[in-house]
């Protein structure tokens, strides 16, 4: 049996715009894959979503909505992060420790992300390989930047351990998942 969490609350950072809308994440560890699967419950066309069409490595996702992961080696300092744009678009970090970027991983492959539209809202998956991440036990930060149609952003995450948000805080990455 594989590791599974269940649906997992990622609230707004108390200094976020408000967004009325209910997000949660699931991870699940398959032998091969990493699933992250994040759902957005509510209108979402309180959302400015990113226009569909591009897809591929881009940087500065984060700057739109977008669903993120920050993923460590349980015990050490360096760590990737992961972005995935409901348009499809990904990119993948490596960083030494909090904001000391290292080279860009070279990936095997790129995350699989499906986008769902829901009668209740969206649901994003993103499918990552296991052999393009550190290797376990990790410690997960899973994460959200949602904007709304004015522009704002809500930075949405598992804790929020700082006054203002701060997704490379390692104290903010409270999953834990084991090697296999």
């Amino acid at each position: 049996m594989r590791p599974v969490t269940t649906p997992l609350p990622l609230p707004a950072h108390p200094a976020s715009p408000l967004v009325p809308l209910l997000l949660t994440a699931e991870c699940r560890l398959e032998p091969r894959e990493l699933v992250l699967h994040y759902r957005l419950r509510g209108d979402a066309r309180l959302l400015r979503w990113p226009a569909p069409g591009s897809t591929g490595r881009a940087d500065g996702l984060w700057q739109h909505t977008c669903f993120e992961a920050f993923i460590a080696t349980e015990g050490a300092t360096g760590y990737h992060e992961l972005n995935f744009s409901p348009a499809g678009q990904w990119a993948h970090y490596a960083f030494h420790a909090p904001r000391e970027r290292a080279p860009d991983p070279l990936l095997a492959a790129p995350p699989l992300i499906d986008r769902i539209d829901q009668p209740d809202g969206v649901d994003l998956i993103a499918v990552i390989e296991r052999r393009t991440l550190p290797p376990g036990p990790w410690r997960l930060g899973l994460t959200a930047v949602l904007e709304d149609t004015h522009g704002r952003l809500a930075h949405c995450a598992l804790n929020h351990p700082r006054d203002k948000p701060d997704f490379h805080d390692p104290a903010g990455w409270t999953l834990h998942l084991p090697a296999a």
